[in-house]
Protein backbone atom coordinates (compact mmCIF):
# COMPACT_ATOMS: atom_id res chain seq x y z
CA UNK A 1 0.00 0.00 0.00
CA UNK A 2 1.38 3.34 -0.62
CA UNK A 3 1.01 6.21 1.15
CA UNK A 4 -0.65 9.53 -0.93
CA UNK A 5 -1.55 13.05 -0.36
CA UNK A 6 -3.79 13.32 2.62
CA UNK A 7 -2.89 9.93 4.50
CA UNK A 8 -2.17 9.69 7.71
CA UNK A 9 1.59 8.85 8.53
CA UNK A 10 2.24 6.15 11.15
CA UNK A 11 5.18 6.87 13.06
CA UNK A 12 7.94 4.65 12.85
CA UNK A 13 8.01 1.97 15.78
CA UNK A 14 10.48 3.28 18.60
CA UNK A 15 12.78 0.37 19.98
CA UNK A 16 11.51 -2.30 21.60
CA UNK A 17 8.01 -2.07 19.99
CA UNK A 18 6.50 -3.82 16.89
CA UNK A 19 5.73 -2.55 13.72
CA UNK A 20 2.53 -2.69 12.12
CA UNK A 21 1.55 -2.86 9.39
CA UNK A 22 -1.52 -4.10 6.71
CA UNK A 23 -1.03 -7.63 4.77
CA UNK A 24 -3.13 -6.26 1.96
CA UNK A 25 -5.68 -3.51 0.87
CA UNK A 26 -8.51 -5.09 2.32
CA UNK A 27 -7.52 -5.26 6.18
CA UNK A 28 -6.27 -1.42 5.61
CA UNK A 29 -10.37 -0.79 4.32
CA UNK A 30 -11.24 -2.82 7.33
CA UNK A 31 -9.19 -1.03 9.88
CA UNK A 32 -10.61 2.95 9.09
CA UNK A 33 -14.08 1.58 9.17
CA UNK A 34 -13.30 -0.18 12.41
CA UNK A 35 -11.78 3.78 13.41
CA UNK A 36 -14.47 5.30 12.57
CA UNK A 37 -16.99 3.32 14.40
CA UNK A 38 -14.76 2.26 17.55
CA UNK A 39 -12.38 5.33 17.50
CA UNK A 40 -10.86 4.62 20.95
CA UNK A 41 -11.32 0.93 21.04
CA UNK A 42 -9.39 0.80 17.95
CA UNK A 43 -6.25 3.58 18.97
CA UNK A 44 -6.12 1.28 22.50
CA UNK A 45 -5.77 -2.49 20.29
CA UNK A 46 -2.82 -0.63 18.14
CA UNK A 47 -0.97 0.52 21.32
CA UNK A 48 -1.75 -3.12 22.36
CA UNK A 49 -0.37 -4.57 18.76
CA UNK A 50 2.76 -2.05 19.16
CA UNK A 51 3.52 -2.91 22.80
CA UNK A 52 2.44 -6.42 23.77
CA UNK A 53 0.85 -8.12 20.79
CA UNK A 54 1.58 -11.71 22.32
CA UNK A 55 0.43 -11.29 25.42
CA UNK A 56 1.52 -14.16 27.78
CA UNK A 57 -1.84 -14.21 29.61
CA UNK A 58 -4.96 -14.59 26.75
CA UNK A 59 -8.04 -12.91 27.67
CA UNK A 60 -11.06 -13.90 25.83
CA UNK A 61 -10.86 -9.87 23.92
CA UNK A 62 -7.22 -10.29 22.95
CA UNK A 63 -5.89 -14.43 22.26
CA UNK A 64 -4.17 -16.81 19.47
CA UNK A 65 -6.66 -18.08 17.62
CA UNK A 66 -6.91 -21.86 17.49
CA UNK A 67 -7.31 -24.43 15.16
CA UNK A 68 -6.52 -23.80 11.34
CA UNK A 69 -6.83 -20.46 11.77
CA UNK A 70 -4.13 -20.76 14.57
CA UNK A 71 -1.13 -19.53 11.84
CA UNK A 72 -1.34 -18.03 9.04
CA UNK A 73 1.37 -17.07 6.33
CA UNK A 74 2.92 -13.57 4.81
CA UNK A 75 5.09 -13.39 2.64
CA UNK A 76 7.08 -17.14 3.09
CA UNK A 77 6.82 -16.73 6.89
CA UNK A 78 4.43 -18.76 8.64
CA UNK A 79 3.54 -17.16 11.98
CA UNK A 80 1.07 -17.21 15.22
CA UNK A 81 -2.23 -15.98 14.09
CA UNK A 82 -4.39 -13.38 16.76
CA UNK A 83 -7.04 -11.64 17.40
CA UNK A 84 -8.04 -8.68 19.28
CA UNK A 85 -12.60 -8.27 20.02
CA UNK A 86 -12.53 -4.22 19.68
CA UNK A 87 -15.99 -3.73 20.15
CA UNK A 88 -19.09 -5.92 19.44
CA UNK A 89 -18.17 -7.64 16.29
CA UNK A 90 -15.13 -5.94 15.54
CA UNK A 91 -11.74 -7.58 15.39
CA UNK A 92 -8.62 -7.18 14.48
CA UNK A 93 -6.42 -10.80 13.23
CA UNK A 94 -3.17 -10.07 12.77
CA UNK A 95 0.08 -12.48 12.51
CA UNK A 96 2.64 -11.97 14.90
CA UNK A 97 6.04 -12.30 12.68
CA UNK A 98 9.09 -12.34 15.28
CA UNK A 99 12.01 -12.80 13.03
CA UNK A 100 11.13 -9.11 11.55
CA UNK A 101 8.99 -7.80 14.51
CA UNK A 102 6.13 -6.97 12.93
CA UNK A 103 2.07 -7.55 13.22
CA UNK A 104 0.92 -7.93 9.69
CA UNK A 105 -2.81 -7.15 9.70
CA UNK A 106 -5.30 -9.96 8.15
CA UNK A 107 -7.92 -8.72 8.97
CA UNK A 108 -10.26 -5.37 10.82
CA UNK A 109 -13.50 -5.25 10.13
CA UNK A 110 -16.71 -3.72 12.36
CA UNK A 111 -18.21 -7.66 12.13
CA UNK A 112 -17.38 -10.57 13.08
CA UNK A 113 -15.13 -12.67 10.74
CA UNK A 114 -16.69 -15.43 8.49
CA UNK A 115 -14.15 -17.34 8.74
CA UNK A 116 -14.39 -18.52 12.22
CA UNK A 117 -17.87 -19.74 10.87
CA UNK A 118 -16.20 -22.29 9.15
CA UNK A 119 -13.85 -24.01 11.75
Amino acid sequence: MTASRGDRAAPPAPEGHWEVRFADGASAKGWENLARQARENTYRAWTTLRTEPGPTIETPRHHRLKGGLAHGTHRGHTCEQWQIEVAGGGRIWYLLDTGRGTCWITFAGTGHPRATDRH
